[in-house]
Protein backbone atom coordinates (compact mmCIF):
# COMPACT_ATOMS: atom_id res chain seq x y z
CA UNK A 1 0.00 0.00 0.00
CA UNK A 2 1.89 3.34 -0.63
CA UNK A 3 -0.78 5.59 1.22
CA UNK A 4 -1.44 8.25 -1.49
CA UNK A 5 -5.37 8.31 -2.47
CA UNK A 6 -5.95 7.28 -5.95
CA UNK A 7 -8.10 10.09 -6.31
CA UNK A 8 -4.90 12.34 -5.64
CA UNK A 9 -2.80 10.25 -7.76
CA UNK A 10 -4.81 10.53 -11.16
CA UNK A 11 -5.07 14.32 -10.23
CA UNK A 12 -1.50 14.69 -10.15
CA UNK A 13 -1.12 13.22 -13.21
CA UNK A 14 -3.64 14.86 -15.16
CA UNK A 15 -2.00 18.04 -13.93
CA UNK A 16 1.38 16.47 -15.61
CA UNK A 17 -0.53 15.44 -18.76
CA UNK A 18 -1.90 19.44 -19.11
CA UNK A 19 1.76 20.96 -18.38
CA UNK A 20 3.16 18.65 -21.16
CA UNK A 21 0.32 19.14 -23.55
CA UNK A 22 -0.08 23.18 -23.25
CA UNK A 23 4.22 23.39 -23.41
CA UNK A 24 3.93 21.18 -26.66
CA UNK A 25 3.41 24.26 -29.03
CA UNK A 26 7.13 25.89 -27.86
CA UNK A 27 8.99 23.11 -29.27
CA UNK A 28 7.32 23.75 -32.60
CA UNK A 29 7.76 27.92 -32.50
CA UNK A 30 7.43 29.35 -35.52
CA UNK A 31 4.79 26.95 -37.17
CA UNK A 32 2.36 27.52 -34.08
CA UNK A 33 3.18 31.26 -34.74
CA UNK A 34 2.34 31.35 -37.99
CA UNK A 35 -0.98 29.18 -37.14
CA UNK A 36 -2.01 31.78 -34.47
CA UNK A 37 -0.92 35.03 -37.06
CA UNK A 38 -3.34 33.05 -40.04
CA UNK A 39 -5.96 32.33 -37.28
CA UNK A 40 -6.17 36.22 -35.82
CA UNK A 41 -5.50 37.64 -39.58
CA UNK A 42 -9.02 35.20 -40.68
CA UNK A 43 -10.96 36.47 -37.82
CA UNK A 44 -10.48 39.90 -38.69
CA UNK A 45 -11.54 39.40 -41.99
CA UNK A 46 -14.58 37.83 -41.15
CA UNK A 47 -13.58 34.53 -41.71
CA UNK A 48 -12.33 34.88 -44.99
CA UNK A 49 -8.81 33.52 -45.70
CA UNK A 50 -6.63 33.89 -48.49
CA UNK A 51 -4.46 30.64 -49.65
CA UNK A 52 -1.32 31.90 -47.76
CA UNK A 53 -3.14 32.25 -44.53
CA UNK A 54 -4.92 28.77 -45.12
CA UNK A 55 -2.30 26.78 -45.81
CA UNK A 56 -0.23 28.37 -42.69
CA UNK A 57 -3.29 27.65 -40.56
CA UNK A 58 -3.29 24.44 -41.37
CA UNK A 59 0.64 24.03 -39.46
CA UNK A 60 -0.84 23.28 -36.41
CA UNK A 61 -4.10 21.13 -35.21
CA UNK A 62 -7.28 23.47 -34.42
CA UNK A 63 -8.05 21.15 -31.58
CA UNK A 64 -4.35 21.34 -29.52
CA UNK A 65 -3.53 24.59 -27.39
CA UNK A 66 -1.39 27.21 -29.71
CA UNK A 67 -0.61 29.02 -26.44
CA UNK A 68 2.79 30.09 -26.92
CA UNK A 69 5.69 31.95 -24.79
CA UNK A 70 5.83 35.16 -25.91
CA UNK A 71 9.83 36.42 -26.47
CA UNK A 72 10.98 39.54 -25.13
CA UNK A 73 13.33 42.22 -27.16
CA UNK A 74 16.26 40.70 -26.12
CA UNK A 75 15.45 37.38 -27.62
CA UNK A 76 13.33 38.28 -30.91
CA UNK A 77 15.11 41.14 -31.71
CA UNK A 78 13.72 44.75 -31.94
CA UNK A 79 13.69 48.41 -31.17
CA UNK A 80 14.39 50.05 -27.42
CA UNK A 81 13.29 53.34 -26.50
CA UNK A 82 12.92 55.45 -23.24
CA UNK A 83 10.87 58.44 -23.05
CA UNK A 84 10.58 61.62 -20.76
CA UNK A 85 7.41 63.06 -20.96
CA UNK A 86 7.74 66.90 -20.25
CA UNK A 87 4.38 66.95 -18.49
CA UNK A 88 5.32 70.92 -17.42
CA UNK A 89 4.17 71.46 -20.89
CA UNK A 90 0.99 70.57 -19.98
CA UNK A 91 0.89 72.62 -16.79
CA UNK A 92 1.33 75.41 -19.34
CA UNK A 93 -1.24 74.51 -22.09
CA UNK A 94 -3.99 74.32 -19.01
CA UNK A 95 -2.59 77.70 -17.77
CA UNK A 96 -3.10 79.30 -21.23
CA UNK A 97 -6.46 78.06 -21.86
CA UNK A 98 -7.81 79.63 -18.67
CA UNK A 99 -6.88 83.14 -20.18
CA UNK A 100 -10.31 83.91 -21.85
CA UNK A 101 -12.23 82.64 -19.49
CA UNK A 102 -10.62 84.27 -16.60
CA UNK A 103 -10.62 87.72 -18.51
CA UNK A 104 -14.84 87.30 -19.48
CA UNK A 105 -15.58 85.94 -15.76
CA UNK A 106 -13.65 89.42 -14.34
CA UNK A 107 -15.54 91.83 -17.64
CA UNK A 108 -18.81 90.96 -15.23
CA UNK A 109 -17.52 92.96 -12.35
CA UNK A 110 -15.48 95.35 -14.81
CA UNK A 111 -17.42 98.32 -13.24
CA UNK A 112 -15.44 97.35 -10.08
CA UNK A 113 -12.17 95.92 -11.23
CA UNK A 114 -11.39 98.16 -14.16
CA UNK A 115 -9.57 97.32 -16.70
CA UNK A 116 -8.00 93.54 -17.42
CA UNK A 117 -4.81 92.74 -18.52
CA UNK A 118 -2.68 89.51 -19.24
CA UNK A 119 0.89 89.64 -17.89
CA UNK A 120 4.31 88.73 -18.94
CA UNK A 121 4.67 85.54 -16.74
CA UNK A 122 6.57 81.70 -16.25
CA UNK A 123 5.31 79.01 -18.25
CA UNK A 124 2.25 77.78 -16.01
CA UNK A 125 1.30 80.82 -14.52
CA UNK A 126 -1.45 83.10 -15.33
CA UNK A 127 -0.60 86.51 -14.36
CA UNK A 128 -3.53 89.42 -14.58
CA UNK A 129 -3.38 92.70 -13.83
CA UNK A 130 -6.55 94.88 -13.08
CA UNK A 131 -6.60 98.80 -12.90
CA UNK A 132 -8.64 99.19 -10.19
CA UNK A 133 -6.69 97.79 -6.84
CA UNK A 134 -10.02 98.64 -4.57
CA UNK A 135 -11.85 95.92 -6.96
CA UNK A 136 -9.03 93.14 -6.22
CA UNK A 137 -11.55 91.26 -3.00
CA UNK A 138 -14.20 91.16 -5.92
CA UNK A 139 -11.42 90.00 -8.29
CA UNK A 140 -10.28 86.88 -6.02
CA UNK A 141 -13.51 85.86 -5.41
CA UNK A 142 -14.73 85.57 -8.88
CA UNK A 143 -11.58 84.00 -10.04
CA UNK A 144 -11.21 81.54 -7.06
CA UNK A 145 -15.26 80.39 -8.16
CA UNK A 146 -13.48 79.18 -11.75
CA UNK A 147 -11.92 76.64 -9.62
CA UNK A 148 -12.94 72.89 -9.83
CA UNK A 149 -12.66 69.72 -7.30
CA UNK A 150 -9.08 67.85 -8.29
CA UNK A 151 -10.57 64.06 -9.52
CA UNK A 152 -8.24 61.87 -8.20
CA UNK A 153 -8.06 59.41 -5.47
CA UNK A 154 -5.51 61.30 -3.52
CA UNK A 155 -6.90 65.09 -4.12
CA UNK A 156 -10.06 64.58 -2.80
CA UNK A 157 -11.59 67.82 -1.35
CA UNK A 158 -9.32 70.02 -3.19
CA UNK A 159 -9.17 72.67 -6.09
CA UNK A 160 -7.28 72.47 -9.21
CA UNK A 161 -6.06 75.94 -9.13
CA UNK A 162 -4.61 78.38 -6.80
CA UNK A 163 -5.76 81.42 -7.37
CA UNK A 164 -3.58 84.42 -5.14
CA UNK A 165 -2.81 88.28 -4.69
CA UNK A 166 0.93 89.54 -5.98
CA UNK A 167 0.44 93.23 -5.58
CA UNK A 168 -1.79 94.49 -8.08
CA UNK A 169 -1.51 91.39 -9.93
CA UNK A 170 -3.48 87.80 -9.54
CA UNK A 171 -1.86 85.11 -9.68
CA UNK A 172 -3.49 81.52 -11.09
CA UNK A 173 -1.40 78.18 -11.41
CA UNK A 174 -2.09 75.09 -10.78
CA UNK A 175 -2.25 73.20 -7.34
CA UNK A 176 -0.17 70.69 -6.19
CA UNK A 177 -2.69 68.20 -6.04
CA UNK A 178 -3.55 69.07 -9.43
CA UNK A 179 -0.43 68.72 -10.92
CA UNK A 180 0.08 65.48 -9.37
CA UNK A 181 -3.17 64.59 -10.51
CA UNK A 182 -2.31 65.89 -14.17
CA UNK A 183 1.27 64.05 -13.97
CA UNK A 184 -0.54 60.69 -13.66
CA UNK A 185 -3.34 61.70 -16.61
CA UNK A 186 -0.82 63.00 -19.02
CA UNK A 187 1.78 59.63 -18.33
CA UNK A 188 -1.87 57.25 -18.82
CA UNK A 189 -2.71 59.22 -21.55
CA UNK A 190 1.18 59.23 -23.07
CA UNK A 191 0.80 55.05 -22.41
CA UNK A 192 -2.89 54.85 -24.32
CA UNK A 193 -1.92 56.73 -27.02
CA UNK A 194 1.58 54.65 -27.95
CA UNK A 195 0.05 51.14 -27.11
CA UNK A 196 -2.76 52.43 -29.64
CA UNK A 197 -0.24 53.32 -32.48
CA UNK A 198 1.62 50.14 -32.02
CA UNK A 199 -1.10 48.26 -31.95
CA UNK A 200 -2.05 49.27 -34.95
CA UNK A 201 1.18 47.59 -36.89
CA UNK A 202 0.49 44.23 -35.50
CA UNK A 203 3.10 43.70 -33.47
CA UNK A 204 3.60 41.09 -30.58
CA UNK A 205 3.60 41.49 -27.13
CA UNK A 206 5.20 45.39 -27.21
CA UNK A 207 6.42 46.15 -23.02
CA UNK A 208 4.97 49.88 -22.86
CA UNK A 209 4.69 50.93 -19.30
CA UNK A 210 5.53 53.63 -16.46
CA UNK A 211 9.17 53.89 -15.06
CA UNK A 212 9.24 56.70 -12.60
CA UNK A 213 7.14 59.65 -12.44
CA UNK A 214 7.38 60.98 -15.83
CA UNK A 215 9.26 57.98 -17.95
CA UNK A 216 7.91 55.37 -20.87
CA UNK A 217 9.89 52.27 -21.56
CA UNK A 218 8.87 51.12 -24.95
CA UNK A 219 9.96 47.80 -26.05
CA UNK A 220 8.92 46.76 -29.06
CA UNK A 221 9.70 42.89 -30.39
CA UNK A 222 10.12 42.78 -34.53
CA UNK A 223 10.50 46.28 -35.73
CA UNK A 224 13.04 46.79 -37.56
CA UNK A 225 14.61 49.95 -35.65
CA UNK A 226 14.48 52.82 -32.87
CA UNK A 227 13.89 55.51 -35.36
CA UNK A 228 10.63 53.45 -37.34
CA UNK A 229 9.99 53.51 -33.67
CA UNK A 230 10.07 56.46 -32.94
CA UNK A 231 8.11 57.44 -36.49
CA UNK A 232 5.22 55.44 -35.05
CA UNK A 233 4.95 56.76 -32.20
CA UNK A 234 4.45 59.98 -33.88
CA UNK A 235 1.63 59.20 -35.67
CA UNK A 236 -1.92 61.31 -34.57
CA UNK A 237 -4.79 59.10 -33.68
CA UNK A 238 -7.79 59.78 -35.39
CA UNK A 239 -10.55 61.07 -32.77
CA UNK A 240 -14.32 62.17 -34.83
CA UNK A 241 -18.07 62.76 -33.26
CA UNK A 242 -20.82 61.62 -35.72
CA UNK A 243 -24.40 61.37 -35.23
CA UNK A 244 -25.58 58.02 -34.37
CA UNK A 245 -28.32 56.57 -37.38
CA UNK A 246 -29.00 53.20 -35.07
CA UNK A 247 -27.88 50.84 -33.08
CA UNK A 248 -27.38 47.31 -33.87
CA UNK A 249 -25.87 43.46 -32.91
CA UNK A 250 -25.31 42.50 -36.68
CA UNK A 251 -21.33 42.81 -37.81
CA UNK A 252 -22.75 42.52 -41.13
CA UNK A 253 -25.49 44.85 -40.92
CA UNK A 254 -25.28 47.27 -43.98
CA UNK A 255 -24.95 50.87 -42.93
CA UNK A 256 -26.83 52.71 -46.11
CA UNK A 257 -25.08 55.20 -48.42
CA UNK A 258 -22.85 57.73 -46.21
CA UNK A 259 -22.80 55.75 -43.41
CA UNK A 260 -20.11 53.68 -41.30
CA UNK A 261 -20.60 50.71 -39.80
CA UNK A 262 -18.48 50.81 -36.25
CA UNK A 263 -18.23 48.64 -33.01
CA UNK A 264 -18.13 49.47 -29.69
CA UNK A 265 -15.28 50.06 -27.67
CA UNK A 266 -16.46 48.73 -24.56
CA UNK A 267 -19.82 47.47 -25.27
CA UNK A 268 -19.12 43.61 -26.98
CA UNK A 269 -20.85 42.77 -30.02
CA UNK A 270 -22.65 45.77 -30.64
CA UNK A 271 -22.38 48.45 -33.59
CA UNK A 272 -23.06 51.93 -33.97
CA UNK A 273 -24.38 52.98 -37.72
CA UNK A 274 -23.01 56.65 -37.95
CA UNK A 275 -23.18 59.46 -40.49
CA UNK A 276 -19.71 58.99 -42.46
CA UNK A 277 -19.19 63.03 -42.19
CA UNK A 278 -18.33 63.78 -38.40
CA UNK A 279 -19.48 66.66 -37.02
CA UNK A 280 -16.58 68.02 -35.25
CA UNK A 281 -13.03 66.27 -35.44
CA UNK A 282 -10.47 65.61 -32.40
CA UNK A 283 -8.23 68.30 -33.96
CA UNK A 284 -10.97 71.17 -32.64
CA UNK A 285 -10.85 69.66 -28.90
CA UNK A 286 -8.70 71.44 -26.87
CA UNK A 287 -9.78 69.76 -23.57
CA UNK A 288 -11.07 67.13 -21.84
CA UNK A 289 -10.90 66.20 -18.24
CA UNK A 290 -12.75 63.77 -15.60
CA UNK A 291 -14.99 66.04 -12.96
CA UNK A 292 -18.23 65.96 -11.38
CA UNK A 293 -21.67 66.37 -12.70
CA UNK A 294 -24.30 68.45 -11.05
CA UNK A 295 -25.27 65.14 -8.66
CA UNK A 296 -21.63 64.74 -7.68
CA UNK A 297 -21.03 61.83 -10.02
CA UNK A 298 -17.99 61.30 -11.86
CA UNK A 299 -18.54 62.43 -15.18
CA UNK A 300 -16.28 63.93 -18.43
CA UNK A 301 -15.33 67.85 -19.46
CA UNK A 302 -14.51 68.52 -23.10
CA UNK A 303 -13.56 71.87 -24.77
CA UNK A 304 -13.75 72.68 -28.38
CA UNK A 305 -12.35 75.41 -29.73
CA UNK A 306 -14.28 78.57 -31.57
CA UNK A 307 -14.65 76.77 -34.75
CA UNK A 308 -15.56 73.50 -32.76
CA UNK A 309 -17.75 75.20 -30.46
CA UNK A 310 -19.84 76.71 -33.46
CA UNK A 311 -20.61 73.41 -35.14
CA UNK A 312 -21.01 71.28 -31.62
CA UNK A 313 -23.59 74.45 -30.40
CA UNK A 314 -25.88 74.54 -33.75
CA UNK A 315 -25.56 70.67 -34.16
CA UNK A 316 -26.88 70.27 -30.00
CA UNK A 317 -29.48 72.80 -30.61
CA UNK A 318 -31.44 70.72 -33.44
CA UNK A 319 -30.54 67.09 -32.03
CA UNK A 320 -31.87 66.82 -27.91
CA UNK A 321 -32.06 63.36 -27.09
CA UNK A 322 -30.33 62.19 -29.83
CA UNK A 323 -27.51 59.95 -29.00
CA UNK A 324 -23.85 61.54 -30.36
CA UNK A 325 -21.02 59.00 -30.60
CA UNK A 326 -17.55 59.80 -30.25
CA UNK A 327 -14.92 57.83 -32.52
CA UNK A 328 -11.22 57.32 -31.91
CA UNK A 329 -9.72 55.15 -34.56
CA UNK A 330 -13.00 53.53 -36.25
CA UNK A 331 -14.54 52.74 -32.65
CA UNK A 332 -16.94 53.94 -30.93
CA UNK A 333 -15.62 54.99 -27.33
CA UNK A 334 -18.92 56.32 -25.95
CA UNK A 335 -22.60 57.68 -27.40
CA UNK A 336 -24.29 59.89 -24.64
CA UNK A 337 -27.55 61.35 -25.56
CA UNK A 338 -27.36 64.93 -25.79
CA UNK A 339 -29.87 66.12 -23.38
CA UNK A 340 -29.64 70.31 -23.96
CA UNK A 341 -28.25 72.98 -26.37
CA UNK A 342 -24.58 73.34 -25.31
CA UNK A 343 -23.08 76.55 -26.42
CA UNK A 344 -19.49 77.90 -26.20
CA UNK A 345 -18.13 74.54 -27.14
CA UNK A 346 -17.73 72.98 -23.59
CA UNK A 347 -20.34 70.21 -22.60
CA UNK A 348 -20.29 67.07 -20.25
CA UNK A 349 -20.49 63.39 -20.89
CA UNK A 350 -22.28 61.79 -18.16
CA UNK A 351 -23.01 57.47 -17.26
CA UNK A 352 -22.13 55.17 -14.84
CA UNK A 353 -19.20 56.29 -14.36
CA UNK A 354 -16.15 55.43 -11.69
CA UNK A 355 -13.76 57.84 -11.30
CA UNK A 356 -11.26 55.42 -12.69
CA UNK A 357 -13.54 55.23 -15.38
CA UNK A 358 -14.23 59.33 -16.14
CA UNK A 359 -10.46 59.55 -15.94
CA UNK A 360 -9.91 56.75 -18.68
CA UNK A 361 -12.78 58.28 -20.77
CA UNK A 362 -10.89 61.61 -20.63
CA UNK A 363 -7.48 60.44 -21.28
CA UNK A 364 -8.98 58.07 -24.82
CA UNK A 365 -11.23 61.57 -26.00
CA UNK A 366 -7.38 63.08 -25.71
CA UNK A 367 -5.76 60.74 -27.01
CA UNK A 368 -5.73 62.80 -31.15
CA UNK A 369 -2.62 63.59 -30.20
CA UNK A 370 0.53 63.04 -27.52
CA UNK A 371 -0.42 65.60 -24.44
CA UNK A 372 3.27 66.65 -24.16
CA UNK A 373 6.48 66.55 -25.83
CA UNK A 374 8.47 63.34 -24.86
CA UNK A 375 12.54 63.41 -25.10
CA UNK A 376 14.15 60.08 -25.79
CA UNK A 377 16.83 59.47 -23.40
CA UNK A 378 17.52 56.09 -24.91
CA UNK A 379 17.78 54.36 -28.15
CA UNK A 380 18.48 50.75 -29.02
CA UNK A 381 18.26 48.46 -32.17
CA UNK A 382 18.59 44.73 -31.51
CA UNK A 383 18.85 42.83 -34.39
CA UNK A 384 17.17 39.45 -35.02
CA UNK A 385 20.49 37.70 -35.68
CA UNK A 386 21.84 39.00 -31.72
CA UNK A 387 18.21 37.90 -30.32
CA UNK A 388 18.58 34.43 -31.98
CA UNK A 389 22.29 33.84 -30.23
CA UNK A 390 20.62 34.93 -27.26
CA UNK A 391 18.04 32.03 -27.34
CA UNK A 392 21.29 29.81 -28.55
CA UNK A 393 23.21 30.92 -25.66
CA UNK A 394 20.57 30.49 -23.05
CA UNK A 395 19.48 26.87 -24.75
CA UNK A 396 22.98 26.05 -24.14
CA UNK A 397 23.48 27.66 -20.81
CA UNK A 398 20.16 25.60 -19.96
CA UNK A 399 21.20 22.25 -21.48
CA UNK A 400 24.35 22.35 -19.72
CA UNK A 401 22.72 23.47 -16.23
CA UNK A 402 20.48 20.72 -16.94
CA UNK A 403 22.92 17.64 -17.78
CA UNK A 404 25.25 18.77 -14.58
CA UNK A 405 21.98 17.88 -12.29
CA UNK A 406 21.16 15.27 -13.66
CA UNK A 407 24.84 14.04 -13.69
CA UNK A 408 24.89 14.84 -9.82
CA UNK A 409 21.46 13.84 -8.86
CA UNK A 410 22.12 9.84 -11.00
CA UNK A 411 25.91 9.45 -9.30
CA UNK A 412 24.68 10.06 -6.02
CA UNK A 413 21.04 8.55 -5.68
CA UNK A 414 21.36 5.80 -8.62
CA UNK A 415 17.66 4.95 -9.68
CA UNK A 416 15.98 7.55 -6.96
CA UNK A 417 18.48 10.11 -8.65
CA UNK A 418 16.82 9.18 -12.35
CA UNK A 419 13.06 9.67 -10.98
CA UNK A 420 13.99 13.22 -9.59
CA UNK A 421 15.40 14.21 -13.44
CA UNK A 422 12.75 12.65 -14.85
CA UNK A 423 10.38 15.10 -12.34
CA UNK A 424 12.76 17.74 -13.48
CA UNK A 425 12.10 17.62 -16.93
CA UNK A 426 7.87 17.59 -16.08
CA UNK A 427 9.30 20.74 -13.90
CA UNK A 428 10.42 22.61 -16.74
CA UNK A 429 7.30 21.70 -19.37
CA UNK A 430 5.36 22.90 -16.63
CA UNK A 431 7.23 26.29 -16.00
CA UNK A 432 6.46 26.73 -20.02
CA UNK A 433 2.62 25.61 -20.07
CA UNK A 434 2.18 28.09 -17.49
CA UNK A 435 4.07 31.14 -18.83
CA UNK A 436 2.24 30.17 -22.15
CA UNK A 437 -0.78 30.38 -20.58
CA UNK A 438 -0.39 33.87 -18.39
CA UNK A 439 1.86 35.49 -21.57
CA UNK A 440 4.46 35.99 -19.34
CA UNK A 441 7.32 36.96 -21.53
CA UNK A 442 10.47 35.60 -21.32
CA UNK A 443 13.83 37.18 -21.41
CA UNK A 444 17.44 36.31 -21.35
CA UNK A 445 17.17 37.16 -17.32
CA UNK A 446 13.94 34.61 -17.36
CA UNK A 447 16.34 32.06 -18.68
CA UNK A 448 18.75 32.20 -16.15
CA UNK A 449 15.68 31.88 -13.75
CA UNK A 450 14.62 28.60 -15.46
CA UNK A 451 18.40 27.52 -15.19
CA UNK A 452 18.40 28.81 -11.43
CA UNK A 453 14.98 27.01 -10.87
CA UNK A 454 16.58 23.33 -11.71
CA UNK A 455 18.78 23.56 -8.55
CA UNK A 456 16.35 25.06 -6.40
CA UNK A 457 14.08 21.69 -8.31
CA UNK A 458 16.24 18.70 -6.78
CA UNK A 459 17.52 20.36 -4.23
CA UNK A 460 13.91 19.56 -2.53
CA UNK A 461 14.60 16.17 -3.64
CA UNK A 462 18.17 16.06 -1.86
CA UNK A 463 16.53 16.83 1.63
CA UNK A 464 14.10 14.17 0.90
CA UNK A 465 15.89 11.57 -0.02
CA UNK A 466 18.57 12.29 2.77
CA UNK A 467 15.45 11.74 5.32
CA UNK A 468 14.46 8.47 3.61
CA UNK A 469 18.60 7.46 3.92
CA UNK A 470 17.73 8.28 7.90
CA UNK A 471 14.76 6.22 8.08
CA UNK A 472 16.11 2.84 6.37
CA UNK A 473 19.06 3.63 8.41
CA UNK A 474 17.08 3.18 11.39
CA UNK A 475 15.33 0.01 9.83
CA UNK A 476 11.78 1.16 8.36
CA UNK A 477 10.52 -0.68 5.40
CA UNK A 478 10.63 1.02 2.41
CA UNK A 479 7.04 2.52 1.97
CA UNK A 480 7.46 3.83 5.86
CA UNK A 481 10.81 5.79 5.10
CA UNK A 482 8.72 7.12 1.53
CA UNK A 483 6.24 8.62 3.67
CA UNK A 484 8.57 9.64 6.80
CA UNK A 485 11.16 11.09 4.44
CA UNK A 486 8.34 12.79 2.49
CA UNK A 487 6.71 13.90 5.75
CA UNK A 488 9.47 15.41 7.30
CA UNK A 489 11.21 17.21 4.44
CA UNK A 490 8.38 18.69 3.85
CA UNK A 491 8.45 21.89 6.42
CA UNK A 492 11.86 22.66 5.18
CA UNK A 493 11.09 22.74 2.15
CA UNK A 494 8.29 24.41 2.50
CA UNK A 495 9.96 27.10 4.29
CA UNK A 496 12.99 27.29 1.81
CA UNK A 497 10.35 27.75 -0.99
CA UNK A 498 8.37 30.57 0.61
CA UNK A 499 11.33 32.84 1.26
CA UNK A 500 12.45 32.02 -2.38
CA UNK A 501 8.71 33.62 -3.39
CA UNK A 502 8.48 36.33 -1.38
CA UNK A 503 12.30 37.55 -2.95
CA UNK A 504 11.09 37.23 -6.30
CA UNK A 505 7.94 39.29 -5.38
CA UNK A 506 9.46 41.89 -4.11
CA UNK A 507 11.91 41.96 -6.96
CA UNK A 508 8.59 42.07 -9.17
CA UNK A 509 7.06 45.14 -7.61
CA UNK A 510 10.16 46.88 -7.24
CA UNK A 511 12.12 46.04 -10.38
CA UNK A 512 11.74 46.93 -13.95
CA UNK A 513 12.31 45.26 -17.60
CA UNK A 514 14.98 42.34 -16.87
CA UNK A 515 14.65 42.09 -13.35
CA UNK A 516 10.93 41.47 -13.37
CA UNK A 517 11.34 39.05 -16.46
CA UNK A 518 13.45 37.22 -13.91
CA UNK A 519 11.05 37.20 -11.18
CA UNK A 520 8.29 35.97 -12.98
CA UNK A 521 10.12 32.91 -13.78
CA UNK A 522 11.52 31.92 -11.12
CA UNK A 523 8.15 32.54 -9.25
CA UNK A 524 6.40 30.09 -11.90
CA UNK A 525 9.70 27.87 -11.52
CA UNK A 526 9.34 27.82 -7.34
CA UNK A 527 5.28 27.20 -7.68
CA UNK A 528 6.40 23.89 -10.17
CA UNK A 529 9.62 22.84 -8.70
CA UNK A 530 7.58 22.44 -5.18
CA UNK A 531 4.63 20.75 -7.12
CA UNK A 532 6.94 17.85 -9.10
CA UNK A 533 9.69 17.34 -6.20
CA UNK A 534 7.12 17.07 -3.22
CA UNK A 535 4.46 15.31 -5.48
CA UNK A 536 5.27 14.22 -8.50
CA UNK A 537 8.76 12.41 -7.73
CA UNK A 538 6.84 10.66 -4.44
CA UNK A 539 4.01 9.50 -7.37
CA UNK A 540 6.51 7.64 -9.44
CA UNK A 541 8.74 6.08 -6.59
CA UNK A 542 5.35 4.82 -5.36
CA UNK A 543 4.55 3.31 -8.66
CA UNK A 544 7.66 1.89 -8.52
CA UNK A 545 7.33 0.29 -4.61
CA UNK A 546 3.94 -1.10 -6.10
CA UNK A 547 5.33 -2.62 -9.09
CA UNK A 548 9.00 -4.35 -7.89
CA UNK A 549 7.69 -4.22 -4.26
CA UNK A 550 11.34 -4.36 -3.36
CA UNK A 551 12.53 -5.54 0.58
CA UNK A 552 14.65 -2.98 0.87
CA UNK A 553 15.82 0.28 -1.39
CA UNK A 554 19.01 2.16 -1.76
CA UNK A 555 18.91 5.91 -1.75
Amino acid sequence: MTGTPLWKSVLIWVFVALGIIFAAPNLFYDRVERHNDAVAAIAAAGGVATPEQAADRALWPGWMPSYLVPLGLDLRGGAHLLAEVKVADVYAARIDAMWPEVRDTLRDVRDQVGNVRRQPSVPGVLRVAISNPGGMAVALEKVRALAAPVVSLTGIGQNDIEVTQDGADIVVQLSAAERTATDGRTLQQSLEIIRRRVDEVGTREPTIQRQGEDRILIQVPGIGSAAELKSLIGTTAKLTFHPVVNVTRDAGANPGARNLLLPSMNEKGVYYIVEQTPVVTGEELTNAQPAFDQNGRPAVEFQFDATGARKFGDYTANNINKPFAIVLDAEVISAPVIQSHIPGGRGIITGNFTVEESTELAVLLRAGALPAEMTFLEERTIGPELGQDSIDAGQMAALVGAGLVAVYMIASYGLFGTFSVIALAINIAMMFAAQSLIGATLTLPGIAGIVLTMGMAVDANVLIYERMREELRAGHAPVTALHEGYDKALAAITDSNVTGMLTALIMFFIGSGPVRGFAVTTTIGIVTSMFTAVYVTRAIIEIYLGWRRPKTIIV
